[in-house]
């Protein structure tokens, strides 16, 4: 603790708000899901690693990032389209149980598909050219890669702002979330809306799965540890507040990382304790709506 600097509490924070920018797209997914559909999205973490693989996978083919980062988000959310068309849909007006259960075992056989497909090992993924090296931020220096990730979800959730607030699709998103009836009333098909949510939900998850990839292996189990961080990240912010999938996930990449500083050894426990935290408090999460599980 004695070598322990202002610099180096900041520099940490920086890496626990970069750590927290793959928990914020994940748990944007998760919210824009349960908010318009009321679908707890099980198999949000598949979605995730199905990102990684898409794009180790169009990577090998096109030798370009870039490219990657366009394709995959399409890829990913053209399969969210077919599991909420075929999948998902039938089970609309039922129990909160049945989508809860079917994207379950769906991630489990997503799981089990790419290993038949790619094996069981980890495929590594290498930071891009570009991307590699460190930059000075005048506290010390901090990894590219890290900085593009923070830079590169803040320009996500900025689009996705714009789009939901300030266009007529995301009038009518915010509408059908609120009062999907009176949106039928008005001559909407409320059904192409749900679909374009659950797509949007699961290429954002697509995109954060290849924004990790070079942080860690890609492997077929990559999207389970995730899956719990994500949850816990939407429970603290609340079940289908964006703002709150913000919030919270950029507080418990910061959590992280400054228990990892003090005592790596509770760095995953901490995310947890920070989740009992809050529901002791407030039930329906920092910025949730009481009863929207009911």
């Amino acid at each position: 603790m004695s070598g322990l600097t202002l610099d180096l509490l900041l520099l940490q924070i920086v890496t626990g708000v970069a750590l927290g920018s793959i928990f914020v797209l994940l748990a944007i997914g998760l919210s824009l899901i349960f908010g318009m559909l009321t679908v707890v999205n099980f198999a949000h973490g598949a979605f995730f690693m199905g990102g990684a693989y898409l794009g180790v996978f169009l990577y090998g083919l096109t030798k370009n990032f870039w490219v990657c980062l366009v394709l995959v988000p399409l890829g990913i959310g053209l399969l969210g389209l077919v599991v909420e068309r075929f999948l998902v849909r039938p089970l609309y007006g039922r129990n909160i149980d049945d989508p809860l259960l079917l994207t379950f075992g769906l991630g489990y056989i997503f799981v089990e598909t790419v290993r038949i497909l790619f094996g069981l090992n980890g495929i590594p993924f290498s930071t891009p050219a570009g991307l590699r090296g460190a930059v000075d931020l005048g506290i010390g220096y901090f990894p590219l890669y890290r900085l593009f990730l923070i830079i590169a979800t803040a320009v996500i959730v900025l689009g996705l702002w714009l789009f939901i607030e300030k266009t007529k699709y995301g009038l009518i998103i915010r509408a059908g979330a609120r009062d999907p009836e009176i949106v039928r009333v008005l001559g909407i098909n409320v059904s192409k809306i749900w679909l374009l949510v659950f797509g949007l939900g699961t290429g954002i998850a697509g995109l954060s799965g290849i924004l990790a990839a070079p942080l860690q292996a890609v492997t077929p189990e990559m999207g389970i540890p995730v899956l719990a961080e994500a949850f816990v990240v939407t429970v603290v912010g609340g079940m289908g507040s964006l703002v709150g999938a913000v919030v919270a996930g950029l507080l418990v990449g910061i959590v992280v990382a400054m228990t990892s500083l003090f005592a790596p050894e509770m760095a995953k426990v901490s995310i947890f304790a920070l989740m009992a935290l809050v529901l002791l408090v407030r039930p329906q999460g920092l910025f949730g709506r009481p009863g929207l599980m009911s």
